[in-house]
């Protein structure tokens, strides 16, 4: 009789456990919280290179801009910089004074300053593309930055009075404000249909890589080793 009350008990503790969820399940561990590493801050000093679509690599496989190149030829030589790349394919001098905050905020040390074809190859004023120009070399020098100003030119087929005035624009924006000037960006590259694109104007992967060369002559003498 004993047995038969001890039985009863045990069944009757199993339906009740088996009524409040069956066996309780232990504790879940607290979750692990794993801080994600800080990122790593680049301390090199920035050479932006400003401009649309000769900057930005218009018609390149990714990586193949002469900012890209010009990476390359700065690490080469031992220097320590990092070239950002802040080209716009279309924008116009008025473009680049939009964005000039951008510009600022990335704190460059030097800036490669390259507008202008596009407001000549809309035939727009050359009064203005002047205005535009001088209005981003006084925000950078404000701001210390060092200015390389790159030089541009047009085809034959402007006109040689527009394609003059549109080339005294850089020589007179250099001249006061007595900055390192490169006479023609795309010099040895402009006209060659073997280094540019199909379009005539832009540079393909071979002529990227004598308009990066050109840019480094004139920018190296400003590198700190």
């Amino acid at each position: 009789m004993a047995v038969s009350i001890q039985l009863m008990l045990s069944v009757l503790v199993a339906i009740s456990l088996m009524g409040c969820g069956g066996r309780s399940e232990a504790p879940k561990p607290a979750p692990v919280v794993v801080e994600a590493p800080p990122p790593v801050v680049d301390p090199r000093p920035v050479i932006a290179c400003f401009g649309d679509s000769l900057s930005a690599g218009y018609g390149l496989d990714s990586g193949k801009s002469y900012p890209d190149v010009l990476q390359q030829l700065i690490d080469a030589a031992g220097h320590k910089y990092r070239v950002v790349n802040l080209g716009v394919s279309g924008d116009t001098t008025t473009d680049g004074v939009e964005r000039l905050p951008g510009v600022l905020a990335v704190k460059p040390e030097i800036v490669v300053l390259e507008f202008g074809g596009n407001d000549g190859l809309r035939g727009l004023p050359v009064t203005s593309s002047e205005q535009n120009l001088r209005t981003m070399v006084e925000a950078l020098d404000k701001a210390g930055i060092r200015v390389v100003l790159a030089g541009m030119s047009l085809p034959r087929n402007y006109g040689p009075e527009y394609i003059s005035a549109f080339e005294k624009v850089f020589l007179d924006v250099g001249t006061r404000y007595k900055l390192v000037r490169i006479p023609f960006l795309l010099e040895g590259v402009g006209g060659n249909p073997t280094l540019t694109q199909p379009d005539g104007m832009h540079p393909t992967a071979d002529g990227t890589k004598i308009v990066a060369a050109t840019v480094f002559r004139f920018v190296q003498p400003l590198l700190r080793r």
